[in-house]
């Protein structure tokens, strides 16, 4: 299974047997090249700008934006309700956390999540191999209460998303606060992750490179 970060919240997940997931595409206002290609599904957290630009995709995938349970071919997708913010959706609305069982890994996208999920909230998650976790504050939880949430999760791999980088205007912070929470970052040299096996090691927090 391959990964790679386009940047903010998308993802494109291609499985081992060529199907393409592409989760929270972005249009091209936010600074960062937007996604121009294929995908058999598509997942939108919430109905924002940097979130919900399925234009992209230049065939007709199956889009889904509700929480829900949902199969498609070998793949099995559950959306939660959440919410963007720590005020029950009062400022920012409603966001749905994905989750998906893919080649035998389960993974895990909080989308916009505006606050440090329950325990009840983090039991119903199940056990997560690969967390994507936004920790740049403002708009969702900051790098301190994503180090918090992290560590409740307890997943074996930690992909940070919507923080700032060079290439995003939006007011977001660093990853910075949450790399000096967890304190165990790896910085890769690409945008690109492949995992074949599962590891028993938890906590790893992998940050992507884009160029």
């Amino acid at each position: 299974m391959k990964f790679t970060w386009y940047g903010q919240s998308c993802f494109l997940i291609e499985t081992s047997r060529n199907k393409k997931i592409l989760l929270d595409p972005f249009n091209n206002s936010i600074g960062y090249p937007t996604f121009k290609g294929e995908a058999d599904i598509i997942t939108v957290s919430h109905h924002h700008f940097d979130h919900d630009f399925i234009d992209c995709v230049t065939n007709s995938p199956k889009v889904i934006d509700k929480p829900g349970d949902y199969k498609i071919d070998d793949i099995t997708i559950k959306g939660i309700p959440s919410f963007h913010d720590n005020v029950h959706g009062a400022a920012r609305g409603e966001n749905t956390i994905f989750l998906f069982n893919i080649d035998g890994f389960n993974v895990c996208h909080l989308g916009d999540i505006g606050y440090v999920l329950s325990d009840l909230e983090v039991k119903s998650l199940g056990n997560v191999d690969v967390l994507m976790i936004p920790v740049g504050g403002n708009f969702t939880i900051d790098g301190a209460e994503a180090g918090q949430l992290c560590k409740k999760i307890n997943s074996n791999i930690i992909l940070p998303m919507h923080y700032k980088t060079t290439f995003t205007i939006l007011p977001l912070e660093g990853a910075e606060k949450f790399i000096m929470s967890m304190k165990n970052a790896e910085r890769l040299q690409s945008n690109v992750l492949t995992l074949d096996t599962k590891t028993n090691e938890k906590n790893q927090v992998k940050i992507f490179s884009i160029k």
